[in-house]
């Protein structure tokens, strides 16, 4: 699929990125394992959901969209009946988990604590990105774990049960990781510890704690022991880092004011708001709240004069879904921008690095590529030109932003790829540019 997009005069309006990923999949992954029901509204839309909710199908959790009562059904909002903490069922398919790395690791950590067999593979992409950092900690539990290139790669075929805690000390900061381990922990006998080099997104804690969990944080240790959770509802706030598009696009624009309402604003995942101000971005945050453990709030984003920083160290973890964009951003930065210390993007659905730089730069961007990230000279006159989304939603809706800041027409193939994160992502690139964002068939990718 081929989106044309546009030079925008104006950017403004109310965009409203869908639930926030990361919450969804915790919220419906541990509710079904209460012995009640809940509700989970505003759960993500794309791909990414229907990998999470078809394995935890495939486990025998009974997953239902809610009807209003006009009998008309919530597209994201869902009712979750557990089973408790024992009473998964073993599978009679292998799992797939499609293009979801989230879904890949914490059902894994799931599977690795049940006494039965199952399979979990995933699409092409996710089948070349390694697994071997959750499968040793898990084998090291007493879980058994097969895969490809030597257990590191997907399909996995788990024979779980038995765990014993163990004290981890984790080689990157991962929230993927963790989660997993503090999944499994739920199971093991003993205590479960996970040490971080560096502070990851702490959903996973924030709602084991809020679901009755004997979860204890001592600086970057967090531990688990053997819990069984009660049902909780759950509003989920939308996602920042799909956010993160709507915050560049209105910053970098000579014409814009963005409101982005119900962003959660959870401390691990606003790097992306430190990195902007930092970058001279004007935001400002209204309404602020906080519903199951998670904060939200409104955020309005107006054009604004950016600087080039240096982007890296504790920071990345916290960015590390947003650098893509964030690269745009330092494009329209005077001076020179420094992204360090995230080898990690070349690991994701793309290699984000190479991808990253290689569209902006088509675009007439000036950017260096490094091992381990990007150093970009601010001040470049974007124009439009071809350039391919390589299959990976981030980097598609990246390209989408830079075509409306760049003079004349952006043709992004691939551009299908938004919809694994974000399907009305071009609808609403439309609405708040005042240009529609045509679609067309094809299958043709910008030069390599």
């Amino acid at each position: 699929m081929i989106r044309t997009v546009s030079n925008a005069d104006r950017v403004q309006g109310t965009p409203t990125p869908p639930g926030d990923k990361s919450i969804s999949h915790r919220a419906v992954l541990l509710n079904s394992l209460t012995s009640g029901s809940a509700h989970v509204s505003n759960f993500c839309e794309g791909d990414d959901r229907t990998a999470m909710l078809g394995c935890l199908r495939g486990l025998g959790i009974s997953i239902k969209r809610i009807q209003h009562t006009d009998g008309r059904t919530c597209s994201d909002c869902f009712y979750v009946r557990g089973r408790g903490p024992n009473g998964l069922r073993e599978p009679d398919h292998v799992l797939n988990a499609g293009n979801s790395g989230t879904t890949m690791r914490l059902v894994t950590g799931l599977l690795a604590a049940q006494p039965f067999f199952s399979v979990i593979s995933g699409d092409k992409s996710l089948r070349a990105r390694p697994m071997d950092r959750v499968v040793r900690p898990l084998a090291k539990m007493g879980a058994r774990i097969m895969g490809r290139g030597q257990d590191a790669l997907a399909p996995l075929a788990i024979r779980g049960g038995g765990l014993k805690g163990i004290e981890y000390h984790m080689p990157v900061a991962s929230a993927q990781l963790k989660s997993a381990l503090l999944i499994a922990g739920l199971y093991a006998d003993g205590t479960t510890t996970v040490v971080e080099p560096a502070p990851s997104r702490d959903h996973t804690e924030r709602m084991l704690k809020a679901m009755g969990a004997d979860v204890k944080t001592d600086g970057p240790a967090i531990s688990v022991d053997r819990s069984d959770l009660f049902s909780m509802d759950v509003w989920v706030p939308g996602d920042i880092s799909n956010s993160a598009f709507w915050m560049v696009l209105a910053a970098c624009h000579p014409n814009a004011s963005l409101r982005i309402s119900r962003v959660g604003i959870n401390p691990t995942r606003t790097g992306i708001i430190d990195v902007l101000k930092e970058m001279g971005v004007k935001m400002r945050l209204e309404n602020i709240h906080e519903d199951a453990g998670e904060p939200s709030a409104d955020l309005i984003v107006e054009s604004s004069q950016l600087k080039g920083i240096e982007i890296g160290g504790d920071i990345i973890p916290r960015v590390i879904d947003e650098i893509p964009i964030l690269a745009l951003a330092a494009t329209f930065a005077e001076g020179r921008t420094v992204i360090r210390d995230a080898h990690e993007l070349r690991l994701k659905e793309s290699d984000r690095i190479a991808a990253t730089a290689e569209g902006l730069n088509r675009m007439g961007a000036s950017i260096e590529e490094r091992t381990d990230g990007l150093v970009i000279e601010g001040g470049s006159k974007l124009t439009g030109t071809q350039v391919d989304g390589h299959g990976d939603h981030r980097i598609a809706m990246t390209m989408g932003i830079a075509g409306t800041l760049a003079s004349g027409q952006t043709t992004v193939t691939g551009a299908e790829a938004a919809s694994i994160s974000y399907p009305r992502f071009w609808d609403e690139l439309g609405v708040v540019t005042g240009n529609p964002v045509p679609v067309s068939a094809g299958t043709e990718s910008a030069d390599r």
